[in-house]
């Protein structure tokens, strides 16, 4: 070995990171190839819109544990002084219904083929190629194609993301075989990739060349569609070729609440980003003394809290939901919300710790046009399967229903899970301020709250606002807390009521991007510390 000896997963310091400006455009996401991907593009005449394809392309090639080809996708999008919302999620397939997932079992199983929902991220690149794109879909996949063709060396963060799977489907593999398919494609030499080994999947880059080639129909109607559902019908899946081929994303207005002179957007149910916009719109009742006081902790605490009950016995598919979002954004709720909140802890009844796999990233270009983007595969590799010779890694989204009766989000085909990527994005006077969105699991709202109240709370840079110590709520009144947290805030929560972990990995507390554009046209960008994020200017 010629450079000397250490541990890519070990680091002894804080190490700080600065703002970047760029003024012809930006990229920024979870990792330096999707980052540089989404720049080439730019750089090449396309638009926010192309080089956030192009960035997600390569995400799926890059960061394999948190998300795929096989998944789901939100976008808001900026363009033309106007805002658009993608939802690129898919519904539950036409043979998935409760009755055939209850005689398998009590509950929808995370890996295998029961929890495979209709994959939606190819018909979103291609909804917004064709809507808001400037080069063709095909150009716009190439660099993430070639990577997955001639490989790349894996980092420490995503090794780490391909071990923690590793040991979960080997206890689970002489159970359920079709996870051989995840052993064949991820650890080709018998092992977990390591920090620094390349990695290549030539049927992956197959898939996004078909993808790009024939404008997704060779997905949901063509060859890759035949071999899914050769393959779901080989392993006792659901999904079939029909549901593919009947398969179309949604074109939606975003929804907002408006935060202390700041309009703050997310996506509408079935995703979770009306749970920010509930805490936000709660904790605009209460006066917040400063950034580092606890007790400014703890009333933030309760208002995610007080949010999420709200949410978990409500979100689901728009179709099916009984409460309305007016209703659940309406600042006169709000206000007879935040006033449960008091000095001790609240006992709510919803649960929501969990680990997920999520990439998250943002764009702009010189035309003043910018973009939110995210997807996912759910839980890390998701359903632990792999299409066989195309590369797709199919999500487990099905987990995001409930088999509850009479619950809005029950189980049913054709229907929509509760989803938890949320994109998010900021006006002022009808004036775009910027994208920005924190990956991973329910953590999502969670840290849309505390960045979103950083930000403009407390006045702190999009670096900082991403950088400072975070909070996770579990479940009732545990609350697990970043090591770099401050000791008097975590023993203020204690006497509180609150029951308090300090947790020293990183996972839990989510990974996210910043883009803002001032006055002058100036982007600045922001990346996550607790990723391999890297911010590209142009």
């Amino acid at each position: 070995m010629t450079i000397p000896r250490f541990d890519a997963s070990a680091f002894h310091y804080a190490s700080r990171r600065e703002l970047i400006y760029g003024k012809k455009g930006m990229v920024a996401s979870s990792h330096p190839l999707a980052s540089q991907a989404g720049l080439d593009i730019l750089k090449k005449g396309g638009n926010a819109v192309d080089a956030a394809i192009a960035a997600a392309a390569t995400l799926t090639v890059v960061e394999p544990g948190s998300n795929g080809i096989g998944g789901d996708s939100f976008s808001i999008i900026w363009k033309d002084g106007e805002m658009h919302g993608l939802n690129a999620s898919g519904p539950a397939p036409a043979a998935m219904t409760r009755e055939a997932i209850l005689k398998k079992g009590e509950n929808i199983a995370p890996h295998g083929l029961d929890s495979v929902t209709v994959p939606g991220v190819p018909a979103g690149w291609v909804a917004l190629s064709k809507k808001h794109g400037k080069l063709p879909l095909k150009e716009v996949l190439e660099p993430a194609a070639l990577i997955a063709e001639e490989g790349f060396p894996v980092t420490s963060t995503v090794a780490q993301a391909w071990e923690r799977t590793f040991k979960i489907l080997s206890k689970k593999v002489n159970e359920i075989p079709v996870l051989k398919t995840w052993f064949e494609t991820f650890t080709p030499n018998g092992h977990p990739v390591k920090p620094g080994e390349i990695w290549s999947s030539k049927g992956h880059a197959k898939t996004l060349r078909l993808i790009g080639e024939t404008e997704g129909n060779a997905f949901y109607k063509g060859e890759i569609a035949e071999a899914i559902d050769r393959f779901s019908k080989k392993h006792g899946g659901f999904l079939r070729k029909t549901d593919l081929a009947t398969y179309q994303p949604e074109w939606i207005t975003p929804i907002m609440t408006n935060y202390k002179g700041y309009d703050i957007w997310e996506m509408p149910p079935n995703g979770q980003g009306i749970v920010a916009l509930m805490a936000l719109s709660i904790l605009e009742n209460i006066e917040l003394k400063s950034k580092d006081d606890p007790e400014t902790i703890h009333k933030q605490i309760e208002a995610i809290k007080l949010a999420f009950s709200d949410g978990q016995a409500t979100i689901a598919d728009m179709k099916y939901m009984d409460e309305t979002v007016d209703r659940l954004l309406s600042k006169t709720y709000a206000k007879e919300r935040a006033g449960l909140i008091g000095q001790t802890a609240l006992d709510p009844k919803s649960g929501v710790k969990d680990q997920s796999g999520t990439v998250y990233l943002c764009t702009a270009d010189a035309e003043g046009n910018m973009v939110s983007y995210i997807q996912s595969n759910y839980m890390g590799f998701g359903s632990g399967t792999v299409v066989p010779d195309y590369g797709v890694s199919l999500q487990n989204r099905g987990c995001g229903f409930t088999l509850e009766e009479n619950h809005p989000n029950t189980l049913a085909p054709g229907k929509k899970p509760f989803h938890t990527i949320i994109p998010g994005f900021i006006t002022k006077n009808n004036k775009p301020v910027g994208p920005f969105g924190i990956m991973g699991g329910h953590m999502q709202p969670q840290a849309h709250l505390q960045v979103i109240s950083s930000l403009i709370d407390f006045h702190l840079n999009p670096q900082d606002a991403l950088d400072a110590p975070r909070w996770h709520w579990d479940e009732k009144k545990k609350v697990s807390v970043e090591s770099q947290m401050p000791l008097r805030i975590i023993e203020d929560l204690i006497r509180r009521g609150h029951e308090v972990s300090i947790v020293p990995t990183k996972g839990l507390f989510g990974r996210g991007e910043i883009i803002f554009r001032d006055d002058n046209g100036v982007f600045i960008g922001a990346t996550e510390s607790r990723a391999d994020g890297q911010v590209a200017a142009w």
